[in-house]
Parts: C-alpha cells; sequence; structure tokens
C-alpha cells in the first residue's frame, strides 16, 4: 500500500511540474566562427514544434521573438537565416557576429510553460582585416593588422571565469607568438590584433585565430593571404592575354592560307606536266 502511495505521489509531483513549469533551464554554451552554420538545441521534450517559442537577446537589444508556436517572426534581420528543425531545434545559418547573444527556448502547455526548456548562449568569433572587408584584397609588401574577437553575450566572463584564451596560429598550429615577424597584441579579454608586413613568399598563407579552453580547441577562424596583382603586373597579364587570343584566332588562318597556296602550286605542276609543248613554247616567246 505504501508503494503505491509513493507512485501516486511521485505522479503527482510531475504533473505539477508539467504545467507550473518548476524546473531550472537547461543552460548551454555554443562556440562558432563567423559564416558558419549552427543548430541550438531546444532540449525537445513535447516532439512538438506548434508548442515552441525561441526568444532572443543580447545586452544591447531587449527580448525578440524569433518563432512562436513553430512559426517564423519576419521582423528581424536574421529571420531569413533561421529555421526549425523536425526536434524544434533552432538552426541559424551563415552566422555573424551579429548573432551572438542568449537564446531561449520554451514549450507551453495549456499556455503554461514545460518543466524543461533550454537557455543557449552563442558566441561567434569573427575576424577582420585593416587593410580591407574582403579576405582576399591584400596587396603584397603592405603593412596588415587582423583583429580577432569574440563576441559573447559576457566574453568577460567566459575568458576570466572558464580560463578561455585567443591564440594566433600558422596552418601548422605554431604559435605565432614565437614569430618575431608577428605582432601579437591582447587589447582586451575577447580582441587579439595580428600585425605584420606581408611578403610575396606569403600568397596562400593561412592564418587561424583560435579560441581555446585549456587544451581544447572550441573554435577557430582561417584568414587565406591572397595577393591582388599590382598595376603593373595586370598590364603585362591583360597584354599576354591578348597576344594568346590572337596566336589562337590567326594560327588557322596562317594554316588555311598554306593549304590554299600549296594547292595552287600542286595544280600548276600538273598542269605543266600534262602540256609540256606549251611550257617549251612559252620558254620560246
Amino acid at each position: 500500500m505504501t508503494e503505491k502511495s509513493d507512485i501516486c505521489l511521485l505522479g503527482l509531483i510531475l504533473l505539477s511540474s508539467l504545467f507550473t513549469g518548476g524546473s531550472e533551464a537547461e543552460v548551454t554554451d555554443v562556440f562558432i566562427s563567423s559564416g558558419g552554420s549552427v543548430s541550438l538545441s531546444c532540449n525537445d521534450y513535447l516532439h512538438q514544434c506548434s508548442s515552441t517559442t525561441w526568444n532572443y537577446s543580447n545586452y544591447t537589444t531587449s527580448s525578440e521573438e524569433v518563432f512562436t508556436g513553430g512559426i517564423k517572426k519576419n521582423n528581424t534581420e536574421r529571420s531569413e537565416r533561421l529555421s526549425l528543425t523536425s526536434d524544434c531545434s533552432l538552426n541559424i545559418y551563415k552566422t555573424t557576429q551579429h548573432d551572438h547573444g542568449l537564446y531561449v527556448c520554451r514549450q507551453y502547455v495549456n499556455e503554461h510553460h514545460h518543466a524543461t526548456y533550454s537557455d543557449v548562449y552563442l558566441h561567434v568569433l569573427h575576424v577582420s582585416s585593416s587593410s580591407s572587408s574582403s579576405q582576399t584584397e591584400i596587396r603584397a609588401n603592405t603593412p596588415v593588422t587582423l583583429s580577432c574577437q569574440l563576441f559573447s553575450y559576457d566574453c568577460d566572463h567566459v575568458f576570466s571565469y572558464y580560463g578561455f584564451q585567443l591564440v594566433w596560429m600558422n596552418q601548422t598550429d605554431v604559435d605565432l607568438q614565437t614569430d618575431s615577424r608577428y605582432q601579437i597584441r591582447s587589447h582586451e579579454l575577447c580582441l587579439i590584433s595580428l600585425t605584420t608586413t606581408l611578403v610575396n613568399k606569403d600568397n596562400n598563407t593561412e592564418l587561424r585565430c583560435v579560441l581555446k579552453h585549456k587544451n581544447d580547441i572550441k573554435t577557430s577562424v582561417t584568414y587565406t593571404v591572397r595577393f591582388t596583382a599590382s598595376t603593373t603586373t595586370s598590364i603585362i597579364i591583360r597584354v599576354i592575354l591578348v597576344i594568346v587570343e590572337v596566336s589562337v584566332f590567326a594560327a588557322p588562318t596562317v594554316i588555311l592560307l598554306q593549304i590554299i597556296c600549296a594547292g595552287r602550286a600542286q595544280n600548276r605542276r600538273r598542269t605543266q606536266n600534262a602540256h609540256p609543248e606549251d611550257t617549251v613554247m612559252s620558254v620560246l616567246e
């Protein structure tokens, strides 16, 4: 009898938490580099997205709904890059540094939020160049500064409390802090810069900003150096291309003329061989 009473009591507790939303949120930190895609879990307990709402906020904006009852809101700049999966997770495509912040998933039953819900903190690592907004527009023998920043809801807390760090590496995973060609400077906990003068041999070199937690790499951004051709080089290349194009079109014409001339010469020889007396007379005359 006591065992049955305990089971009933447990059932009442579960039902109570279901309709009052008494449980604490499941908190998750997600790290991603800008330009990538990410899926934020909702801890889907109800298995029906029609009862799911996603909210977004950060330090500079108030909370806004991005999905309500499984239906996307189209009143935000990022709405076209958002979608829900079959388990009600939130997909974000081509993330930017502006997507960082707190994403909160709630599931509702009879207008009361469910006992389980998710708080997801999205942290976005982004690299920018002082020379150009494009990753492929750099000139050789020109100083350049690359800035790597973790955009986060509370960046200082992430670094000071959890012990994260930003590091610049090359394509062979060597810390560039040890290379005198590169000046590495930490401006604050969430921002680190790299300054160097790139030379011709640096073309196609990969410079990587890495977010590390102890010995684990959470995420990274690779910046590939590709130089723009100088004006003189561009002119030379265009001239070479013109010469090649002319050669390509001229070659068949020359061959055709050679064939025609050879054919005419052969016809004359045949005529002379067929009427030798005409040839003798033309010589006497």
